[in-house]
């Protein structure tokens, strides 16, 4: 599942792409895909770093690569470990809410992006998320959890204060609102939970068969209820080499 629309990066051949706060490795990949794409990606959890690490081995495996280089690691993302200016496109999606000191993230995420380059920041949208910490008070108290909740406006302002320029946003995965909702009331850890259980096999059935039926809902319900808000930015400065 694809939070970030790649159509909207400009990913030219040869190009760097830092995936910081990786995960498993889902829009990591994505970017491997593309001819001669190089990826880096960042994560805190060594079992998701090394998770996204055998993904993009089983690609390369599998020829669905694009030939590039790959790079995963376990770094923190308030001090990233590399130069200012080395990459031609950063992705953080789903990672600022977790963050302490979520400002040194964005200014790390800046720093290390070219002037002129593509940033994109997904993070929880705010109604969907306060209905989440309304239900359950474990849902935003677990450790490593999430911590804050960005208003839009709020979110734009940051990072727009901290060097870069607001291109657009989009809502995304309105038909997952309802299920952590569900999570949220039954238990968020209750992973068992019947009514969970089935919800969860709707959700991976509309992800590998892409319904009409649902693809259209998800656009119609998105301005509502959708759960993540994407920012597309630009850093200020040049284009870059």
């Amino acid at each position: 599942m694809l939070t970030v629309d790649f159509s909207r990066l400009d990913l030219p051949k040869g190009s760097w792409v830092l995936d910081a706060g990786c995960g498993t490795g889902r829009h990591l990949s994505e970017a491997f895909r593309r001819r001669d794409v190089n990826v880096v990606g960042i994560d805190k959890s060594r079992k998701d770093a090394d998770a996204a690490n055998r993904m993009l081995n089983t690609m390369i495996g599998a020829a669905q690569d694009g030939g590039g280089i790959k790079l995963v690691c376990v770094s923190d993302i308030t001090r990233l470990p590399f130069d200012d200016e080395t990459f031609d496109a950063v992705i953080c999606s789903e990672v600022l809410e977790h963050i302490p000191d979520h400002r040194q993230a964005i200014s790390e995420i800046i720093r290390v992006l070219k002037p002129g380059k593509p940033l994109v920041v997904s993070v929880p949208r705010y109604l969907p998320e306060r209905i989440c910490w309304a239900i359950s008070d474990d849902y935003h108290h677990e450790e490593g959890g999430h911590i804050r909740i960005f208003r839009k406006k709020e979110l734009i302002n940051l990072l727009e204060n901290a060097g870069t320029r607001c291109n657009g946003t989009a809502w995304k995965h309105s038909l997952h609102s309802p299920y952590w909702w569900l999570k949220c009331l039954v238990g968020h850890k209750n992973d068992g939970h019947p009514l969970v259980r089935l919800y969860h096999r709707f959700l991976v059935w509309d992800i590998m068969k892409k319904p009409f039926l649902t693809r259209v809902l998800d656009r119609v319900l998105n301005p509502v209820i959708a759960k993540s808000i994407v920012v597309y930015l630009q850093k200020g400065g040049s284009h870059g080499a």
